[in-house]
């Protein structure tokens, strides 16, 4: 059925997570046999295995409040739990971020809290979740489903506090009622952030969901507008039908939601939920799909958008008919072509996402592999040939070609010797390009930016301090990149090098690049206006917002930072790897080679001998290169996917 095809694909797409994780262990095995000692190499696989481990799909639903964002999730993901697993009753809006997933590591069900007295502290949410000390950890019952439904309303619990408590967490905007009138006691969330582990089968396949409440949680909390949201490979923007785009929808939708999915508008779906509050049974059923219709080219025309690009659902409906098996009122919800665009269009493009990192890495290194175990093949058939040719030759032509043999030899280990200077003066390059990108020396000139704001007695002052952090930080990663192009540069001539006077295989070299942290970080640049710009930032008093927001931007850079050194230390590591193996080899062979001739000089009766361990050498290689070309197929196979379905018209009628 339909309904099923996201979960049918989520569980193909695990399957071909698992036949990687397993291509990657039969190919480390590999390395230990015929490779000892390649410890970069090793390396590199377990951080593949890690990350591999660790991948997420994560889907980020985003609305104002009660829009039925929790509904959604339970109706798309969680329906064959047979109720609904997140709180969506009415009154029982969900008051904080929350991230549901499921953790391998611990393999347990829990629900873990962040105090909303953490928005005092100098750390990013990032940060705060590699520290326990600040969370509170709840148990969740999987064997109870009341008692799992009761903790899992924490999420909803919200608490009065004074003014200048408010105040002081950020949360309190002026005239926030409209009535003009000061509070003396403020409604807020109880927690800043909840993190659920659950092993539902959706989550134990990798499948992460983000609740987000509504415009001000993410104004408040810059992290998820930054971070999370670019983050997520989809973002569910639900709309309420009985009310269409508000205003609030509107500035939600502009300064929080199109941003973000610059790079991925694949990843952008926009639900028109709750169209059931338009069935109307004194209406005939083409009514009701015309309202519908004019609703969804309303809201389409407001938010910029094509019409085909909004879903009209109903959640609640979906939700119903799961539970009930009632396929006809699951069609007349709408929800199919949601589920069926994040089957076919989101999870496709995850896969890429994985093929270009993890897979496309392994490709490399199994590649590398091939073309070197193919280079001893022809250098194993070369000498077989040599040594054919010999029968009844005399002394002098054996000579002859030990003669030869060592000519090629010297002239081999000269090329050696300059190797190993051209490799001093990479590893100089190296460390110049890992100076610029010096996690220690940002950490000092973020920890001058934070005395600068902190002295700054205007709002104006502190965004002007940011301004020059960001010019810093675009300086450090664009001397990076020129050292990068000057390091790239000498690593190509070292491989051509070989590859021309030794017929080396014509490896391409893994090239380390910055391109990616510099759009990144120009694209943080470009948030963090929109970002300052926006009416959550006027209404908030501004020295909290721009310090929160500072936090977090501060934190997302260091961030890239970090990764693109841990990036070059690593290429650094292993980008000559594939050659220094090769030139291994390759002398390896060559003192084989004249040893053998030296052998059939003294003894006629070694020649043959030396062709049988010959071709028992070259048997033994051909098994390699089958090997290896078989893990080949398995990490470029491609996800088995089902025929596509005929998807049900957008406009629903009612039941």
């Amino acid at each position: 059925m339909t309904e099923d095809r996201f979960h049918k694909q989520m569980q193909a797409y695990d399957r071909w997570k698992s036949a990687l994780a397993e291509a990657i262990r039969e190919y480390q095995q590999w390395v230990d046999k015929y490779q000892p000692g390649s410890g970069e190499v090793e390396l590199r696989l377990y951080e593949m295995t890690e990350a591999l481990q660790a991948d997420q799909l994560t889907v980020a639903v985003v609305a104002e409040f009660s829009r039925g964002k929790t509904e959604l999730i339970n109706a798309i993901f969680f329906a064959n739990y047979g109720r609904r697993l997140l709180p969506s009753e009415a009154g029982r809006t969900t008051m904080c971020p929350t991230e549901l997933f499921y953790d391998r590591e611990a393999d347990q069900a829990y629900i873990r809290l962040l105090p909303i007295e953490t928005r005092q502290e100098d750390l990013s949410i990032s940060e705060l979740k590699r520290n326990p000390a600040y969370w509170t950890t709840l148990p969740l019952n999987i064997n109870s489903a009341d008692e799992m439904a009761e903790t899992l309303l924490e999420v909803t619990r919200v608490k009065q506090v004074s003014l200048e408590t408010a105040q002081r967490l950020g949360l309190h905007q002026e005239n926030a009622s409209g009535s003009g009138a000061t509070p003396d006691r403020v409604e807020v969330p109880v927690w800043r952030h909840a993190i659920v582990s659950f092993p539902h089968p959706l989550l134990k396949q990798g499948l992460a969901i983000l609740d987000t409440p509504g415009l001000n949680a993410l104004g408040s909390e810059p992290e998820l507008t930054l971070s999370m949201l670019p983050n997520a490979q989809a973002i569910i923007f639900l709309l309420a039908a009985d009310t269409g785009v508000t205003r609030s929808d509107l500035d939600l939708w502009q300064h929080h939601i199109v941003g973000p999915r610059k790079a991925h508008p694949k990843g952008l779906l926009v639900a028109l939920n709750k169209i059931d509050t338009l069935w109307d049974d004194l209406k005939d059923s083409t009514k009701i799909a015309q309202s519908i219709e004019n609703q969804r080219r309303s809201s389409a025309e407001i938010l910029g958008l094509e019409p085909a690009s909004i879903f009209p659902i109903s959640a609640q409906k979906a939700l119903l008919a799961k539970i009930r098996n009632d396929r006809r009122l699951l069609e007349s919800s709408g929800v199919l072509p949601l589920e069926a665009y994040l089957a076919d269009e989101v999870l496709p493009e995850k896969e890429r996402l994985l093929r270009e990192s993890i897979a496309g890495q392994m490709d490399r290194l199994v590649n590398d592999s091939i073309e070197i175990v193919a280079s001893q093949l022809q250098q194993i058939e070369q000498q077989l040939e040599e040594l054919s040719g010999l029968s009844g030759k005399n002394t002098e032509v054996i000579t002859h070609l030990m003669r030869k043999a060592r000519e090629e030899q010297a002239a081999y280990l000269r090329n050696v010797e300059n190797f190993q200077t051209s490799r001093k003066v990479l590893n100089q390059q190296c460390q110049t390009l890992l100076d610029n990108l010096s996690v220690d020396a940002f950490d000092k000139l973020l920890s001058e930016t934070r005395k600068e704001m902190k002295e700054s007695w205007t709002t104006s002052g502190m965004k002007q301090d940011m301004k020059a952090f960001f010019d810093a930080a675009r300086r450090i990663m664009e001397e990076a990149a020129l050292q990068a192009e000057r390091t790239r540069r000498l690593i190509q001539t070292i491989y051509k090098r070989f590859h021309e006077e030794h017929g080396f295989p014509a490896i391409t070299p893994r090239l380390f690049s910055l391109d990616a942290q510099l759009v990144q970080l120009e694209q943080l640049y470009h948030d963090g206006e929109e970002f300052r710009k926006s009416p959550v930032t006027t209404m908030t008093e501004q020295s909290f917002v721009v310090k929160k927001f500072f936090i977090s931007l501060a934190s997302h850079v260091r961030n890239l930072i970090y990764k693109a050194n841990q990036e070059a230390q690593a290429w650094q590591k292993d980008v000559l790897n594939p050659l220094v193996v090769q030139i291994k080899e390759h002398k390896q062979m060559m003192e084989q080679r004249l040893e053998t001739l030296r052998k059939i000089s003294e003894s006629r009766s070694t020649l043959e001998s030396k062709i049988s361990e010959l071709q028992a050498q070259r048997a033994e290689v051909k098994t390699q290169l089958d090997t290896l070309r078989r893990i080949q197929e398995t990490i470029q196979a491609p996800i088995p996917t089902a025929a596509p379905e005929t998807r049900p018209a957008l406009a629903r009628t009612a039941m």
